[in-house]
């Protein structure tokens, strides 16, 4: 039961898988930007190729629970890979995932002048570990 999920940007959409037992993300890749239809295309593909049963993509809410301008991106994207494939999508929300990416290169002792580029694999993995953690809570939960 592996599980991808999708942090996108206005130009890098960084991508991550689940272990397939579904409770350990890392890092899949980092796509460019390139458009909407495209971008779903290429998520699909590997979404497909790694034999995923469900995509999260990350959405970015206001502190009403409203999607921001990017969050409004986020479902216009969820959508268009909804209409290539039949994985179910869901929305989760990426409230402060790449703080926690950077947080993370610096617990690692990655050095100052490396902590500087990109970090949306490594979002899109907090986004999905925070998914499954929250999973398995409510699993917990429900059992109790």
């Amino acid at each position: 039961m592996r599980i991808l999920a999708v942090d996108p940007g206005d130009k890098r959409i960084g991508l991550a898988i689940s272990d397939p037992s579904g409770t350990i993300a890392n890092p899949l890749k980092v796509l460019v930007h390139v458009s909407r239809l495209v971008d779903a295309a290429q998520i699909v593909d590997l979404a497909q190729e790694n034999d995923v049963s469900q995509i999260v993509v990350g959405v970015s809410l206001d502190a009403d629970g409203i999607p921001t301008p990017q969050g409004r991106k986020s479902l216009r994207m969820k959508e268009a890979i909804e209409s290539q494939c039949s994985i179910p999508v869901t929305l989760w929300d990426e409230e402060g995932t790449t703080a926690a990416a950077q947080e993370a290169r610096f617990q690692m002792g990655v050095v100052r002048q490396k902590r500087q580029g990109h970090m949306d694999d490594l979002a899109a993995t907090v986004l999905l570990q925070r998914y499954l953690d929250g999973q398995a809570k409510q699993e917990n939960e429900e059992t109790s």
